[in-house]
């Protein structure tokens, strides 16, 4: 078995080789508690935040506003099924070192592999277009004056110019901490009185409605929670992580350098990332339910429509809905800076 060498230990070796005579001995690592926890995290928290990209956060919006409390227990059944299909692609990235489109056409037929590639760039393709038309709509509410076309175009250049200039390292970082723009719910949930009992039994008891548009509801909900997207994504991910932490050479000719205390850190990630998809998607849901739902907001068209479930956020302060419509767009632009290059990435 070849012992994996972690950074640390690459450096003391490097030493030792410049001064034998040295007694050189790896560096412990600094950080710990909190920080060392937000180390782990990594392909598994950007997957599970990006999957909460502005067309779930429409999606989770109109379920909340158009049916209150019958969905939440949507996400208590997702849960279980992002984290092992999640998973499980961690471990093949893990293992191979390859992405699953390369898995699958190392595998399977062309017949196989060209419908599986085509259907996933297709339903990329739409979701990248949704999410950018969010984006430029949430944008719309601040910069009224700018056209919706020139907004839309924008928003893709950025995000292109920022794939391509940044490395992969730093925009990870980057893309984590995006990722807190969703916290804006979950302030927002303790502070417009929720009936948490009604909301915990709503979650634990299934409930349908005998109606075709909560049938179509349903189905979007969990389409858009575990996406095919994610299954590549996080492959993928991985695999960049494995070069990053020089795990795997950048040409992928010999196999990843694992060790169990690595595969610990992307299952806790994974696992993290994965709760925290479903536990902004409830949050999400409960905030559309108790304040659009009760105030007769039931079918959301616009990106100002949804924005309203944040006036409670800031009620208490001037051209409160203003703002809210601002901390609704720095959210959906955020979440788009960082769902989009993942789409297009996967």
């Amino acid at each position: 078995m070849v012992k994996v060498k972690f950074p640390d230990e690459q450096i003391a070796d490097a030493e030792r080789r410049r001064n034998p005579d040295a007694k050189v001995f790896p560096r412990a690592s600094k950080k710990k508690g909190v920080g060392r926890f937000l180390r782990i995290l990594g392909p598994g928290i950007v997957t599970g935040a990006a999957d909460d990209d502005p067309s779930g956060i429409a999606t989770y919006s109109q379920a909340g506003a158009q049916y209150g409390f019958n969905t939440p227990w949507t996400l208590l059944l997702t849960l279980p099924l992002m984290i092992s299909v999640q998973e499980a692609c961690m471990r093949i990235g893990a293992v191979t070192g390859k992405g699953l489109a390369a898995i699958v056409r190392d595998n399977y037929s062309k017949k196989i592999l060209y419908p599986i590639v085509l259907l996933v760039v297709a339903a990329n393709t739409f979701n990248i277009g949704s999410d950018i038309g969010a984006m430029a709509a949430s944008a719309k509410l601040l910069v009224p004056a700018v056209p919706f076309p020139a907004l839309a175009v924008g928003f893709a250049a950025v995000i292109l110019l920022l794939e391509i200039m940044v490395s992969y390292r730093n925009y990870v970082r980057i893309l984590k901490w995006l990722a807190l723009a969703l916290f804006a719910y979950f302030i927002t949930a303790f502070l417009i009185g929720v009936p948490w009992g009604d909301a915990l039994v709503a979650t634990i008891t299934p409930h349908f409605v005998l109606d075709s548009n909560f049938i179509f509801m349903l189905v979007a909900i969990f389409g858009t929670t575990i996406s095919p997207y994610l299954f590549f994504w996080q492959t993928s991910n991985v695999v960049e992580d494995e070069i990053s932490e020089h795990r795997l050479t950048q040409n992928g000719g010999e196999a990843p350098r694992l060790s169990k205390p690595y595969l610990r850190r992307l299952r806790i990630d994974n696992a993290v990332g994965m709760i925290f998809s479903n536990v902004t998607a409830w949050f999400i849901i409960i905030v559309g339910a108790v304040v659009l739902n009760h105030a007769g907001i039931t079918n959301i068209v616009t990106a100002a429509d949804a924005a309203q479930a944040l006036v409670p956020l800031v009620h208490n302060f001037p051209n409160a809905g203003f703002l809210a419509q601002l901390i609704f767009a720095v959210g959906v632009i955020g979440i788009g800076l960082m769902s989009i290059p993942v789409l297009a990435g996967s």
